[in-house]
């Protein structure tokens, strides 16, 4: 072994062992009980029963449901995110004044814990909003977690507000990476700031917006933290997104052989969905 070998074995081999034991090793066990019947006691030995978790999944009604609600919230929540991030960069690259300071306050929700930001929000909705409701009569600041409609859209408004700072930041670095020379060609050209928007700003961020609709597809797609803290799920399980109606059937129901299988079928969801929108999202970098 020569001492590029060696070097590279002494870096990568603990990187390689550690993914290993974190990752690879769990998700295959996990994959095996996922054909088993098992309450998650140790005493317990799992149960093989083959494909019968997954064909469960094709009747489980809740799962069906909380797959639906889960992609009507990640189509919404991929274009408002990602629509308030680039336009946040846009505001924050203008040679302002408090340009910094501007940065600085959109990009702090993104440091808040996903739990304590679903207690954050829950006290708005349901202490704010319903004083609001009560002073004004207003009937649409009222029961804004006791009903589907707008629980959807209070998850939304937490996810949109958390992360549009966090995609605020790539944005503005992909902004700030176009050729200043480009846009004063255009200025002097004549061109307006939506021309130059659209046949000068948006090829040349392209990239990030590849990046951005890849975290944001995946995020929305994964998000529990706020969904259990926000509304568990509630009212009747008509907010409950995929990944707490796979902790609830494996920590409520106590059968971890469905919820592994669940989770199985909820990763390779996942990785279709987000695979094809990077391909997409490359093929068109590509032509423009």
């Amino acid at each position: 072994m020569n001492y590029n070998k060696k070097t590279f074995c002494l870096f990568a081999g603990p990187v390689i062992v550690a993914f290993l034991m974190v990752v690879v090793i769990p998700l295959l066990i996990g994959v095996y009980y996922s054909f088993t019947e098992w309450n998650g006691r140790m005493d317990q030995v799992p149960n093989f029963i083959g494909f019968s978790n997954y064909i469960a999944i094709m009747k489980d009604e809740g799962f069906r449901n909380a797959f639906l609600f889960t992609a009507k919230f990640t189509v919404v929540s991929v274009i408002a995110i990602n629509t308030i991030g680039f336009s946040l960069a846009l505001l924050v690259t203008k040679k302002l004044k408090i340009s910094n300071f501007m940065r600085t306050i959109f990009f702090m929700p993104n440091l808040i814990g996903g739990l304590i930001l679903g207690f954050i929000w829950q006290f708005i909705f349901m202490g704010v909003f319903q004083t609001i409701g009560e002073i004004t009569g207003w009937t649409f600041f009222q029961g804004w977690l006791a009903d589907a409609n707008t629980g959807f859209w209070g998850l939304v408004i937490i996810m949109v507000w958390q992360m549009s700072g966090y995609l605020m930041i790539i944005y503005i670095a992909a902004l700030q990476n176009i050729p200043k020379s480009l846009l004063e060609a255009a200025d002097i050209d004549g061109a307006n700031g939506w021309t130059k928007t659209r046949h000068i700003i948006f090829p040349m961020v392209a990239p990030a917006f590849t990046i951005s609709m890849f975290l944001t597809l995946a995020n929305s797609f994964k998000l529990f933290d706020q969904n259990l803290s926000l509304t568990n799920g509630g009212p009747g399980g008509a907010t409950e997104m995929l990944a707490l109606n796979i902790y609830k059937t494996a920590y409520t129901f106590t059968n971890y052989g469905a919820a592994q299988a669940k989770a199985v079928v909820f990763f390779l969801l996942v990785a279709s969905i987000t695979m094809v929108q990077v391909y997409v999202n490359k093929k068109k970098e590509v032509e423009m």
